[in-house]
């Protein structure tokens, strides 16, 4: 294609960063196993350090696609996992470990169900527990702690993007290979493809030496008018649904490997990752022209334009952002890394034109350059925002970090005057799946700080009425924000007994917690 030597397309990608507020993008294209690749930008805005195409990114959810691959190889390799099939039970391959609440879905759920997003499982991504907490998840307590999990909808009902059955598929890998999820990766791809800048988690990417070569993520702080600088995270509690750290000189060899089906792809493996296994309602149920609805394979989505498949996945995950798209009639692939959440309204909009100059729609049926003003405003809203994104709001946005699934409800402001001294409702609650939450006062405020999070946030709740109705303000630890979420206690006496927190809507109750002090 030779765009990266166009000055006009270097002016259009220069001027798009500008307008999303992304300090540092990096880009590269596959067409006929020719590669071109780019950086522009900064890595870090604070020291100045150039972005180059060999820069390093969290790639979030786009790290899904390398998981269902990783399931795919175990499927194919019938000599060594004969018990291990698409139509699998899984509660049958992990029997101590893979538990829901309810039988029915122990019973029913199957790999595809898991790479499909069509276990009926919501996100309840509150639940999982970071790494800097008192007892840190690692896959396999995330597997574990679905028992205690409700489902939000019948299986294979609907579409549920589930975040946390991707870090399941992890644990089945590790569980039948003997083999940590890191080492499979590195043996089965990052060797074999030449990615020898990738790794798994940050951590994974200092230990190989490259730690100079990671971008810093960035978040726009509104107030000051400057970015706040963070640190790649290790989120071992959410691998396999994100935290591969790569390149887009190295990402776009994965890209390649998928288009021809270069080893350890074959013919098998690819038809299993691209076969459709659940769709989703286009958002306020229009597409958008030329489009088909969006269909979910394996650790990645398709959708037809103007009739070509067009096969991809993007994420998101603070201070950082990617995607990948290939087209298989054209051999062609792109790939976009950044570090700021701003970096999928770009991709969006280079992939649109990259698109249309690969199917070759006349000049005159495109839309302008720059006609779409897709502001950081509108990209770095709440964490709520970010959560429908996760859920896959619309074509081009969408799978986003390991977010919050919903939108939260507003509260309305208190209406009635809090009299129960404040000291009655603190204590320590417990529920099963979403583990302990210490209530205290904090500026004449209910509080809860759970930061221990993997998705790490703090809640001041605001009386309503009743003594025992609440808004509670969610913010997010390392990007603010005022979700505002329903809340209740229920009290014994003078004493509070539960509490119970909205932090998952789909499941049509509040998520319950007990006082146990």
């Amino acid at each position: 294609m030779e765009l990266f030597p166009s000055s006009e397309f270097t002016s259009h990608i220069e001027e798009l960063i500008r307008r999303n507020r992304v300090p540092g993008l990096s880009i590269a294209i596959v067409q006929n196993d020719e590669v071109e690749s780019a950086g522009f930008g900064m890595a870090s805005v604070e020291d100045g350090k150039p972005c180059t195409a060999n820069t390093l990114f969290d790639i979030a959810s786009s790290s899904k696609s390398l998981t269902a691959a990783s399931v795919a190889l175990l499927v194919d390799d019938n000599e060594n996992y004969p018990e291990i099939q698409y139509d699998s039970i899984m509660s049958e391959l992990l029997p101590d470990d893979f538990v829901m609440a309810e039988d029915e879905y122990t019973k029913g759920i199957t790999i595809d169900d898991i790479l499909g997003h069509r276990t009926g499982m919501p996100g309840h991504d509150d639940s999982y527990m970071g790494e800097h907490a008192a007892q840190p998840d690692n896959a396999r307590s995330i597997t574990r702690n679905l028992r205690n999990l409700a489902p939000a909808a019948p299986l294979r009902s609907r579409y549920l993007y589930c975040n946390m059955m991707y870090t399941v598929a992890t644990h089945l890998v590790e569980v039948k290979t003997k083999k940590s999820f890191s080492e499979f990766l590195e043996e089965r791809f990052f060797k074999p493809l030449g990615m020898h800048s990738s790794s798994l988690q940050p951590d994974g990417t200092r230990a190989k030496g490259l730690g100079e070569r990671l971008a810093k993520g960035h978040i726009w702080d509104k107030t000051t008018a400057s970015y706040q600088e963070i640190e790649a995270r290790n989120c071992p509690e959410g691998q396999g649904a994100g935290s591969v750290v790569s390149s887009a000189n190295d990402l776009i060899k994965w890209i390649k490997a998928l288009i021809n089906q270069e080893k350890p792809i074959n013919e098998n493996v690819y038809q299993g990752l691209i076969k459709e296994r659940s769709s989703r309602e286009p958002k306020g149920g229009k597409l958008k022209p030329h489009t088909s609805p969006i269909k979910y394979t394996a650790g990645m989505e398709v959708y037809w334009y103007r009739g070509h498949a067009v096969y991809g996945h993007n994420g998101v995950v603070s201070g950082f952002g990617s995607r990948f798209i290939f087209l298989p009639e054209f051999r062609f692939g792109a790939v976009v890394l950044g570090n700021s959440e701003g970096t999928n309204s770009v991709a969006a909009q280079l992939f649109r034109d990259l698109i249309n100059e690969v199917v070759g729609v006349p000049r005159e049926e495109r839309t302008p350059l720059l006609n779409i003003q897709m502001t950081a405003k509108s990209q770095q809203g709440t964490k709520a925002k970010k959560k429908a994104q996760g859920n896959q709001s619309n074509e081009e946005n969408k799978m986003a970090k390991k977010p919050r699934e919903k939108k939260k409800e507003k509260g309305s402001r208190s209406t009635q005057p809090q009299t129960r001294p404040l000291d009655q409702y603190t204590g320590y609650y417990w529920n099963a799946g979403y583990h302990g939450m210490n209530v205290e006062i904090k500026d004449d405020a209910l509080f809860i700080d759970a930061t221990d999070r993997s998705m790490a946030f703090t809640l001041t709740f605001e009386h309503e009425r009743d003594q025992t109705k609440y808004t509670a303000h969610l913010s997010d630890f390392w990007e603010g924000g005022d979700d505002l979420i329903p809340a209740e206690f229920v009290f014994d006496g003078d004493k509070a007994v539960k509490m119970g927190l909205d932090l998952e809507p789909l499941i049509g109750d509040k998520i319950w917690f007990e006082r146990k002090d």
